[in-house]
């Protein structure tokens, strides 16, 4: 069970990570002399420095990286920004865009769509080359094009997955002089006892947060490294091996301790955080896929890994510490890859050359180092210590992608063996939902967005969907039940119509809504699913009758997060308070979502879907 992304699904092509075995300064000399060479081809002369850049003014390279880097590398870019570059005697202008690799893979995969998608890169940096195969093979699919060049093989950081754990776990299960692994986490994921067979039964039970493999690297890789170590393999996986009976039963066993899923590692980070400013730092959750620069941003009090915000948060009492598996991991490459599109000129192709060496060259790579990244060619900086939570050695075993049909497989069995969701599906219908955006009313996009986006719910999932505003239904309340929570199979047709007869009335019953949303919730929690409501509104409670917000938070907090219901936000148009709606997802251990433009709705509903 649990939520498909209604997007293009597609095999993957073998994933091999490059070496680069050259030291730092020669390949900055390689990559400056592959620019010279591309600028003397072209007519141009050698980059040169000159004043600061402007994207008004200068060839503006629009580069789309992995969420995980985009703010380092941004801040790195701006440097160069300011010291001034020229190709072909124009001036050049990095400009980083924040876009999760699923995401833009998806994009380039059907076709980029700028209305949708947001301005199309001249540049792709995802976390790891194989998306570029994905946004290949599903181009290829619908007989189109991904325009990704044949070579593409350029790094410029590296940083390996790892499963991150509260240090006072980790130390229960031996790290650091211990090697522990994907099967030592669905041992204690089966054991009824939980933590406490290992002493510890303060701690609950084992509780895994891990991103979205239809989206996120980091997701992808936990779930491709977890059925190579059900197998005791490290290479050659087979169609064969993935039916085998225990091979699921270890797979399912470890996805059934997944709290909930996400598209962003973040927001595991930015949840165990909140939990640890109240003394909560092993209540969330007991371990968290993502890649190992993630572990020195949150023990530096900086989970967003924003180099403008190091040094100013709190560093938390209980630190993570990175779990290298010893059963088997990978390594995150961070490919430049200079899109082959009809966009890119060829001055915006030389633009990236130059913007590429740059990156490589030592002065550079040192700032990557420093933020807690591996170098392009795999050495690791000053701040990856183990007094900081982290090995210099790394991995001791590295996996590479199975055969594209094998991993086909495998995202067809995650998709069966993974947590199945529980979930109501709250719209607001206020008459402000009424207002037109230029593109139909906002209620008429949320309804196409909604009824798109949950074709993603599996068989094996319950949904439901209430409708709130004031004044509805034959009792005259805050919400209406408009379809029961029921079967996927059943309730999402039934949903779909509903959706589609929704109409403006009325005022926004903000809190009344989520309150017996929760009650509802509540009293029929299912411990074997993931509880979680998605509220999606325009405004702000206007129900004068409960505005008591403070008792609402109170009891979303719930008395453990193994028994609480997540509320996962979504802020849609500019009259929505955010702010509270913020404080909603927090309290329950969830995400906001911002939809303030109307016209990101459907991106937004699929993002927000993806943490099921």
């Amino acid at each position: 069970g649990g939520f498909v992304l209604p997007s293009v699904r597609v095999s993957l092509g073998e994933y091999v990570q490059a070496p680069y075995p050259m030291p730092l300064m020669a390949a900055a000399l390689v990559g400056i002399a592959l620019v010279v060479g591309v600028r003397f081809a072209l007519g141009g002369g050698d980059a040169v420095a000159h004043a600061p850049a402007t994207s008004e003014d200068c060839i503006t390279v629009n580069v789309a990286a992995s969420s995980d880097k985009s703010a380092l590398l941004r801040s790195v870019v701006e440097s160069y920004n300011t010291a001034g570059h020229e190709v072909q005697g124009e001036c050049v202008y990095g400009n980083v865009m924040a876009k999760a690799s699923g995401t833009v893979s998806d994009a380039l995969a059907r076709g980029w769509d700028e209305a949708a998608d947001g301005t199309a890169p001249d540049v792709w940096s995802p976390a790891a080359s194989y998306w570029a195969d994905i946004a290949e093979n599903g181009a290829a699919a619908n007989d189109g094009s991904a325009y990704i060049p044949v070579e593409r093989t350029s790094s410029i950081m590296q940083s390996p997955l790892v499963i991150a754990m509260p240090r006072p776990m980790a130390e229960a299960l031996g790290w650091p002089d211990k090697q522990v692994g994907w099967a030592d986490l669905a041992a204690l994921a089966a054991d009824p006892k939980g933590w406490g067979g290992k002493g510890h039964p303060e701690w609950g039970h084992f509780k895994l947060g891990k991103t979205n493999p239809h989206i996120s690297t980091f997701g992808l890789d936990a779930t491709v490294a977890s059925f190579y170590a059900a197998t005791g393999t490290s290479s050659d996986l087979t169609v064969k091996d993935l039916e085998d009976p225990e091979t699921q039963r270890f797979v399912s066993g470890l996805e059934s301790s997944v709290v909930h899923y996400g598209d962003t590692s973040l927001t595991f980070l930015a949840n165990m955080s909140r939990a640890a400013e109240k003394g909560q730092g092993l209540s969330y959750v007991s371990a968290v896929t993502l890649e190992e620069k993630s572990v020195l941003d949150y023990n530096e009090g900086n989970p967003t890994g924003n180099p403008a915000t190091r040094g100013i948060g709190t560093k938390p009492d209980v630190p993570l510490v990175a779990v290298y598996p010893s059963d088997g991991t990978f390594t995150s490459d961070h490919p430049w890859i200079t899109l082959d599109a009809p966009w890119v000129d060829s001055a915006t192709k030389a633009a990236s050359a130059d913007l590429l060496a740059w990156l490589q060259a030592p002065e550079q790579q040192q700032q990557i180092a420093d933020g807690g990244f591996r170098t392009f060619d795999g050495k690791p900086g000053d701040p990856i210590t183990q007094a900081n939570g982290m090995l210099p050695a790394g991995p001791s075993l590295l996996l590479a992608h199975p055969a594209p049909k094998v991993l086909a497989a495998i995202e067809e069995s995650w998709d069966e063996l993974r947590k199945p969701a529980h979930v109501l599906f709250i719209m607001d219908v206020s008459g402000s939902m009424g207002e037109e955006t230029g593109a139909g009313s906002r209620l008429e996009l949320a309804q196409q967005a909604a009824s798109s986006a949950i074709d993603g719910f599996h068989s094996g999932d319950q949904v439901g969907l209430w409708a709130f505003s004031t004044g509805l239904g034959a009792n005259r309340a805050a919400w209406e039940e408009l379809v029961p929570i029921s079967g996927a199979t059943t309730a999402v047709p039934a949903m779909k119509a509903a959706i589609g007869g929704l109409v403006p009335q009325g005022g926004t019953g903000l809190y009344a809504t989520l309150r017996s949303g929760q009650e509802h919730m509540l009293a029929n929690l299912d411990p074997t699913r993931i509880n979680a409501i998605v509220l999606l509104t325009d405004g702000r409670n206007e129900n004068p009758e409960d505005n008591d917000l403070d008792s609402l938070l109170a009891g979303l907090q719930g008395e453990s997060t193994d028994t609480s219901v997540r509320v996962f936000t979504v802020g849609y148009s500019d009259g929505a308070d955010s702010d509270t709606l913020t404080r909603i997802a927090e309290a329950s251990s969830a995400n906001y979502y911002d939809a303030k433009d109307p016209a990101t709705i459907d991106q937004v509903m699929v993002n927000v879907l993806s943490n099921f």
